[in-house]
């Protein structure tokens, strides 16, 4: 083999590894995460700093990538059982053990390391959430659907992380981003199990609440959705500190409030795939859209 044929072969090659770890950081679920961070800065900032703009969002990936990479090393033989995660990284063999466990480290200091360049409040919360859901979260998911209680602490951390990152200050605000977050994942995530329930119990997974496609699960998304609802609408009343919303803002929040209650409600009703799938794809628009509302009361 000449030299310029070897030099191609290297450079395919890093080409194709380069591009593994970036599937290990699970891009598109990751930049759902920076931009809850980066709405929550934008709602606890008084002067906005495109240094810290960029600091949040670079070091907010590369936690987060790093806490999917150690989760990835974790379950590799159980995700090499799924429909839905066989043909990661680390199941194809595409990357080894030691190489998703170095581009982690790697990105887990780096990240962690602009958190801190922010202030040392932000890298608190941004170690706890990789903390958790790294090594309580994910060995958890193993035991039942305690795992998405606990995961949803890590998971609830962005919103709160943007603010901390603008005010190196936890208050009320920060603590109603949070609540927020933390509730709504309740509703996703089951939404998702509920979909993905046979392909789970491939790997011995069991993640909805009562275990099954049942009434007793549909029940508890129904519950969560229905107090999450009052929880987004704090800032309309001025329970939530400085975080407000207008009158066109908040008859927004409630419509789509009214409408993820619906789809809870219906998969309370049909207990189906569809159903679920329908309050799934909702519960993706509700999130960001509600953040968006908070950021635009804020500067208009």
């Amino acid at each position: 083999m000449n030299t310029s044929t070897e030099i191609k072969a290297q450079t395919t090659s890093f080409k194709l590894k380069a591009q593994a770890v970036m599937e290990l950081t699970k891009a598109r679920l990751n930049m759902s995460v920076v931009y809850s961070a980066l709405a929550g800065y934008l709602l606890g900032a008084d002067e906005v700093s495109v240094w810290t703009i960029i600091a949040l969002a670079f070091g907010g990936y590369l936690v987060v990538g790093a806490a999917n990479g150690f989760n990835q090393v974790i379950e590799k033989n159980r995700d090499a059982l799924m429909d839905r995660t066989k043909n990661r990284p680390l199941p194809t063999g595409r990357l080894k053990v030691s190489e998703a466990m170095l581009a982690s480290s790697i990105m887990a200091f780096i990240g962690l390391l602009l958190l801190y360049y922010i202030n040392p409040l932000t890298l608190g919360f941004g170690a706890f959430a990789l903390l958790v859901y790294v090594l309580v979260y994910t060995p958890l998911k193993a035991y039942g659907p305690i795992a998405v209680f606990v995961g949803a602490f890590p998971g609830a951390i962005p919103a709160l992380l943007g603010w901390v990152a603008a005010t190196n200050d936890f208050d009320i605000e920060p603590g109603t981003l949070f609540a927020i977050q933390f509730l709504w994942q309740f509703s996703h995530f089951w939404a998702i199990a509920w979909i993905a329930d046979d392909d789970y119990k491939k790997a011995d997974y069991v993640l909805l609440p009562s275990g099954n496609r049942d009434t007793k699960s549909a029940s508890q998304i129904l519950i969560y959705t229905f107090f999450l609802i009052p929880i987004s609408l704090l800032p309309a009343f001025g329970l939530s500190g400085s975080l407000s919303l207008s009158i066109v803002g908040t008859v927004i929040a409630a419509a789509m409030g009214a409408v993820f209650l619906y789809f809870a409600w219906k998969l309370y009703q049909e207990r189906t795939i569809p159903a679920a799938r329908k309050l799934m794809i909702f519960s993706i628009i509700y999130l960001p859209v509600l953040q968006l509302l908070l950021v635009i009361d804020k500067f208009i």
